[in-house]
């Protein structure tokens, strides 16, 4: 019995100390660990500051029963229960009783409150017990951050996010996801703890070892005022005519700078929401859209010219066994006619006879307008364009035709919208860009400017010619129930058939109804893209009955919220002020009944009555009473019908 003693002892002092560094290390790897404590990630604002995107700390508030000593739980768990029962409204004998049962328990993780800001973290710092911290206290806290968006479901989608999935797969959706590697992630920091039994591990210390550094946040293009309004008029347009799904994307014509992009779905229940990027992702037929780049492809290579006469016939005709229709016959027109009435037989004579012995020639004008290639944004799954080339699988004779009035290819409506903004841009196509600056703070780290992707598709005369036709869409072609005498608009309507090649399209007819194109029409300043994906047949189809009126109640919204200026130098106005005779300043006023005086001074009644009287049929709004301090239209400027001027009092 002495030796197996000694022998029972000569092991004992082996492991202690002979082997005593491996299990103290293997003892240390199993009952403590560091744990991430994730950065607090940037915010993502609107062009003006507006806030769309941002992190909320959120905290878990849980107490270690047997950490504080009997001293020290006796003389504080009346006082505890009083501040618990006054934060909670349980009562005190409630609490009292909870933690004691947790104390006879050994409960080491006891929770006293889930999912609570900041301010009231601070509070429960300062509870009594609580307070003396994790090892003489008790005090256990867990942080975690949470995404909220202030602007709700408006772009919420082109927002995005950037989540880790149980199996640590990233999605990346929108601007969120987009710059979340670069600059919204920031570098997380790392905190000691400590296993306490069932799987559960406790914080050694109250404060992180390695302190997080919090991301950096993203200033975008999007005008806050504008993506609401392009998405109530989406939102309301689905409604009316019960689509599938739509998307709307404003964009600034020198910049390229996104102004906003809604995209809503309809779920099961009839709902809409930010179901997918539409506008980024999904490409398909265009339709009508498409017959703009066809007619200025003939037209640059000099194979027509807008005069020319078509022959649509009676709306029918047959290509290469294959029958193309229109909606009505239209007979003798010219080829800028034809794009003015959306003929699918004009668009389709002009290219098959100009391009069928040499489609790649007109394939070749295409792709220099990098119609086939990706616009490389930064938001994440862009859909790829599609136009085939002979050889290819979707190439046939009839191919060239389809081409010509937007079936038989693929795009995206931002990839469309990017061809209508180069347009509208004196010919320079200029890549979508989402945002404008990455800011610490109030300094700067990085500024993003316009990227242009080609400096000039197309010569003048056939820029003027496509702009012409454009205007004339909305004037007296298909667009023209969108007509306004108040604001000019140019665009192309476009209707296209969906899955028509199913079995039950004939009973069941699906359509894609899209208006692309830009305003003022002389000297643009936002283009535009609706496009609305299988509205009730009953209700219509038709891109200037369902997508039309989507564009133009933006373009309209924005025009009179952003009166144009158009300053006259040459006139000599009077400066009203109180000093000077009414009478005087009146006369002049008379002179000039189309030129904006200068009404800074005047009581608000007397330039009421002053701007009430001006041969221009103006909409005066004021704010506040008494003298007249600010004015929403400088002096000297002629006054456009409809404008909105807003006059600021005190």
């Amino acid at each position: 019995m002495f030796v197996f003693g000694l022998l029972v002892v000569g092991k004992l002092l082996t492991i202690q100390v002979v082997q005593g560094d491996k299990y103290r290390a293997l003892a240390d790897k199993r009952a403590l660990k560091d744990v991430v404590i994730p950065a607090n990630r940037g915010n993502v604002y609107s062009s003006d500051g507006s806030l769309l995107a941002t992190s909320i700390p959120k905290y878990d508030i849980l107490f270690d029963a047997v950490t504080p000593s009997d001293k020290n739980f006796k003389a504080n768990i009346i006082a505890l229960s009083e501040a618990l029962s006054k934060y909670s409204g349980k009562s005190k004998t409630y609490y009292k009783k909870e933690l004691g049962k947790a104390r006879a328990n050994k409960n080491r993780y006891f929770l006293l409150a889930r999912n609570i800001g900041y301010s009231d973290y601070l509070k429960f710092r300062e509870f009594p017990l609580l307070k003396l911290g994790a090892f003489k206290g008790g005090l256990i806290v867990e942080q975690k951050v949470k995404r909220e968006h202030p602007l709700g479901e408006v772009a919420q989608r082109t927002i995005g996010y950037e989540r880790t999935d149980d199996e640590g797969n990233i999605t990346r959706a929108g601007i969120d996801g987009a710059f979340g590697v670069d600059y919204l992630r920031g570098k997380d920091g790392k905190r000691l703890k400590q296993k306490i039994g069932k799987g559960q591990w406790k914080p050694i210390l109250d404060y992180d070892q390695v302190e997080p550094k919090d991301g950096l946040d993203v200033y975008t293009t999007i005008d806050v005022n504008i993506q609401d309004i392009a998405h109530h008029a989406l939102l309301e347009q689905l409604e009316l005519y019960e689509a599938e799904h739509g998307t709307v994307v404003v964009m600034e014509v020198a910049t390229g700078e996104i102004k906003a992009i809604s995209n809503l779905g309809k779920t099961k229940s009839g709902y809409y929401y930010e179901k997918r990027n539409y506008a980024v992702y999904e490409s398909h037929e265009p339709g009508s859209t498409f017959k703009l780049m066809a007619i200025m492809a003939a037209l640059e290579d000099k194979k027509i010219d807008t005069s020319d006469v078509i022959d649509t016939g009676n709306g029918y005709k047959v290509f290469y066994g294959i029958g193309i229709k229109d909606s009505h016959g239209n007979g003798k027109i010219s080829a800028a006619r034809a794009l003015e009435v959306s003929s699918n037989i004009g668009l389709a004579t002009i290219i098959d006879d100009a391009y069928a012995k040499n489609p790649e020639r007109f394939l070749d004008i295409l792709s220099s307008w990098n119609l086939d290639k990706k616009l490389g944004i930064s938001i994440k799954g862009e859909g790829a364009p599609m136009i085939p080339r002979p050889g290819d699988e979707k190439w046939s004779r009839n191919a060239l035709p389809s081409i010509a009035y937007g079936y038989n290819l693929r795009l995206t409506p931002l990839q469309t919208l990017t061809f209508y903004n180069a347009v509208a841009n004196n010919g320079v196509m200029v890549k979508p860009r989402f945002i404008r600056e990455v800011k610490e703070l109030d300094k700067q780290i990085e500024s993003f400017e316009r990227s242009v992707i080609n400096p000039k598709i197309c010569s003048d005369a056939t820029l003027n010619a496509a702009k012409a036709m454009l205007k004339n869409v909305v004037t007296r072609g298909t667009g023209r129930s969108l007509y306004s005498d108040y604001f000019s608009m140019s665009g192309k309507t476009g209707t296209a058939r969906v899955e028509y090649w199913m079995d039950d399209w004939a009973k069941k007819p699906r359509y894609i109804s899209s208006f692309a194109g830009y305003f003022p029409s002389d000297k643009p300043k936002y283009s535009c893209i609706v496009v609305i994906h299988k509205p009730s047949i009953k209700k219509g189809f038709y891109g200037a009955d369902v997508s039309g009126p989507v564009f133009k109640k933006v373009a309209q919204k924005i025009f009179t919220d952003t009166p144009l200026i158009d300053e006259v130098a040459s006139l000599n106005v009077v400066d009203a002020s109180v000093e000077k005779e009414y009478e005087g300043y009146y006369n002049v006023a008379n002179t000039y009944k189309t030129i904006m005086p200068d009404v800074t001074g005047l009581p608000v009644m007397d330039a009421l009555a002053l701007l009430e009287n001006m041969n221009v049929k103006i909409k005066v709004q004021c704010n506040g009473v008494g003298v007249v301090n600010k004015q929403s239209v400088s002096k000297n400027t002629k006054l456009k019908s409809n404008q909105i001027i807003v006059l600021e009092a005190s």
